[in-house]
């Protein structure tokens, strides 16, 4: 702990290497979040699928074991040629730049999303760095902002929000305010009850109305994880925001890019913004001073 403390000092010293060091650590992490969104989707469908059979207990199919595939295997390949990069051609941002996009074996065009993954992940993490400076906080605070930037492009690409990552959140939200890291306890164990109840009355309540099912679980609980991190004085706000944007974009996607209106918009990216917006610049966001109240 004092040699943690003796670098956070040397870095509170000299603030161009710690925002340098920030931006590299946000790199860094942007690459392997680029490897979570794409796999864990994947590990959830293998594992439901085996769920299935074994429930089933088809004898008709073949009692084979699933291959390997987690976070860390098999090594990351080239999807069109199937040849395993190296590592000097997975370095983030710059290894896209020298390779003009282009697989080093194939020539296959490499999408443009991993870079800027990667490069919206490194901004994220300068942001949270200049708003909190050089402390214990702000490792959490990193942490917390990854997982709702890597919350939302799974929401995005699959309407999923999966637990692996929603309850964690939860729960360290709740362990870091034991000693009121950012509120006090009551007011984490509190925002965690009155964030999932919130959107849970209202998924029952339009199901009622209309038959139709308006959200899904996972939003409640990512509600539920912000009120365990911010309290439950950050809930109103952070649905009225996130509401509010929602809707915005939902109208903009319906007039101008002909979006059809009877697909689902997922919810969760709204969420995890207006709830990353709040634990930043939570007086700025709060409803009471929207409200002038």
């Amino acid at each position: 702990m004092l040699i943690l403390s003796d670098f956070f000092y040397q870095l509170d010293q000299i603030p161009p290497l710690f925002y340098f060091s920030v931006v590299l650590l946000g790199l860094m992490v942007g690459s392997f979040l680029n490897v979570v969104v794409y796999r864990l989707p994947k590990m959830m469908f293998i594992e439901w699928e085996q769920s299935a059979r074994d429930i089933l207990e088809n004898s008709d199919s073949p009692d084979t074991k699933p291959e390997r595939f987690n976070l860390i295997w098999p090594p990351s390949t080239c999807p069109t040629c199937d040849n395993r990069i190296k590592p000097w051609c997975n370095i983030p941002v710059f290894s896209y730049l020298f390779l003009k996009g282009q697989c080093h074996h194939c020539k296959a065009p490499i999408s443009a999303r991993y870079p800027i993954v990667e490069s919206i992940t490194a901004l994220i993490s300068l942001v949270v760095a200049q708003q909190l400076g050089v402390s214990m906080s702000l490792l959490w605070a990193l942490l917390f902002s990854w997982s709702l930037w890597t919350l939302s492009l799974i929401d995005y690409d699959h309407k999923l929000l999966p637990d692996q990552i929603t309850l964690p959140l939860l729960w360290l939200g709740l362990l870091l305010n034991l000693n009121g890291t950012f509120v006090p306890l009551e007011s984490a164990v509190i925002g965690a009850v009155a964030g999932y109840l919130c959107l849970w009355s209202v998924y029952w309540a339009f199901k009622l109305i209309t038959g139709k099912e308006g959200m899904g679980y996972g939003d409640f609980k990512l509600l539920a994880a912000l009120g365990a991190w911010m309290g439950w004085e950050a809930i109103p706000s952070i649905i009225l925001w996130s509401s509010l944007v929602g809707s915005v974009i939902g109208i903009g996607m319906i007039l101008i890019v002909k979006h059809n209106r009877n697909h689902a918009i997922p919810f969760g990216p709204f969420l995890a913004a207006a709830g990353w917006g709040y634990f930043l610049w939570g007086e700025t966001m709060n409803l009471n001073n929207w409200l002038l109240i």
